[in-house]
């Protein structure tokens, strides 16, 4: 029997105690009902004796504290799942909110999962092709990875989000590919930018998009991450698909965080945010993977803006340390017109090695993109001693460099948000411009893989 308590003692932001409760679990899910009959849901957040700190989900706003009552419903938050979710689009709390009919689920899960155990994780190995040359090329995403992408304020994630999410697919015969896309804190015009953008291109047929708004709360944001990576767990281990989850703004959650730690009153830990931001983030990434014995994966792509494009910031310091590689976006880049504007020199993949060569990309992927990341140093550090010191000051090998890393830009970089290359476009494309560099200088390709696949052979 659901008991109703009407000891509400405290309201603070988001943050309500009641007292006086018994048998009350941590993460337990909360109706409130407002003197008006409104009703409103929340979690335990904290039990200390007979008093619980409860989340509000939406805010608490217009609350009495004598007329509201509170009802524990000793279960956790959950999501109901079911493969009809596919081409659907939910709000951050996972009710629809595409004029479709409602979800039948068949099965409702508790949001807050688990990491995989280490011991059941099977090693990432095979490739997923994004479309874009710059990922992979040269930092290739492999499935079951975790690859976050570094952003600035106001460079073009969100263009670079939906074109992954629209272009990514999994190379072989039968296999079945899903993507959930989980936005959280943005405005309203760039869900729409979202959602138009799958509609039109056909992606939304094989993607599940969880929209939590900036102007709906906090605490939703806090639920957003996780109710996606529950539909993601769900279609890649019950229903056997690869899926790709698309998270963005992680640092928009990480402001959710720091927001109800302060309500809290929590000692804050760098920047203000709390002490526990690493083992929240960890909670996030670690339900990535490939687990032994199921056919299904996750492979998740994290986008975060980094605060004053610092990236020593806690937030992007600390996803450099649990994820495997990271893709950086340059404002200078930007600045010059190259879509997507991808820094290749500090982006990593800390797993492409696993996920390339014969029987996956092709025999020459390897070589090839060693040799592209010398040529392209190179051809920076020449670029800029020809700014100090003069063309005349560089060797003939230098100004093939530099010749090699403009057209690098010009042509394999800034490839725009609607053109889908294949992995082999992309190897054919590197070979042509590799061209530019004189053959005595491809110190990291061997000899056989130029004969047979460099046009020119001289």
């Amino acid at each position: 029997m659901l008991k109703d308590y009407r000891s509400i003692t405290e309201i603070v932001g988001p943050l309500m105690v009641v007292e006086g409760v018994e048998g009350i679990k941590y993460e337990e899910l909360v109706e409130v009902r407002m003197q008006t009959g409104e009703k409103r849901r929340g979690r335990v957040l904290e039990i200390n004796e007979d008093k619980a700190m409860i989340q509000l989900f939406e805010g608490s706003s217009g609350i009495n504290l004598r007329d509201t009552s509170v009802r524990f419903l000793g279960k956790p938050l959950e999501l109901g799942v079911s493969a009809d979710m596919i081409g659907r689009v939910f709000d951050g709390l996972g009710t629809p909110i595409d004029d479709g009919p409602a979800i039948i689920p068949e099965k409702r899960l508790d949001i807050n999962g688990a990491p995989i155990n280490p011991a059941s994780r099977d090693y990432p190995e095979e490739f997923i092709q994004t479309g874009i040359s710059c990922i992979d090329g040269l930092n290739t995403l492999v499935r079951g990875q975790k690859l976050p992408i570094f952003s600035g304020s106001g460079l073009p994630h969100n263009n670079v989000a939906a074109q992954i999410a629209r272009q990514a697919r999994v190379l072989g015969e039968g296999e079945k590919f899903a993507v959930v896309f989980a936005a959280m804190g943005i405005t309203f015009e760039e869900a729409q930018f979202f959602i138009d953008d799958f509609t039109k291109t056909g992606a939304i047929d094989r993607a599940v998009l969880f929209m939590n708004l900036a102007d709906d709360p906090a605490i939703e944001r806090i639920a957003t991450p996780r109710m996606a990576l529950t539909c993601a767990e769900y279609l890649a281990f019950e229903q056997d698909m690869h899926v790709l989850i698309i998270l963005t703004d992680l640092t928009n959650y990480a402001e959710a965080l720091r927001e109800v730690s302060a309500a809290r009153k929590e000692v804050p830990g760098r920047r203000g945010y709390p002490g526990y931001l690493y083992t929240d983030l960890a909670s996030l990434y670690e339900r990535a993977g490939r687990i032994k014995g199921r056919k299904g994966s996750i492979t998740q792509i994290p986008i975060l803006t980094m605060p004053e494009d610092d990236i020593t910031h806690p937030i992007p310091d600390l996803t450099g340390y649990i994820t495997e590689g990271q893709i950086i976006l340059s404002r200078e880049l930007y600045k010059r017109g190259i879509e997507p504007p991808i820094n290749i020199v500090p982006s990593l993949s800390r797993l492409k090695d696993k996920g390339i060569g014969d029987g996956k990309t092709r025999e020459d992927h390897a070589d090839t993109m060693n040799q592209i990341y010398a040529g392209y140093t190179s051809g920076i550090q020449a670029r800029e001693l020809a700014v100090i010191l003069g063309d005349s000051a560089l060797s003939d090998a230098d100004k093939a460099f530099a010749k090699f890393a403009t057209a690098f830009d010009e042509e394999y970089v800034d490839q725009g948000y609607y053109t889908n290359r294949t992995i082999y476009d992309t190897l054919d494309l590197g070979w042509k411009l590799l061209e530019i560099i004189p053959r005595t200088e491809l110190k990291r390709i061997r000899d056989e893989y130029i004969e047979k696949y460099m046009d020119n052979k001289a």
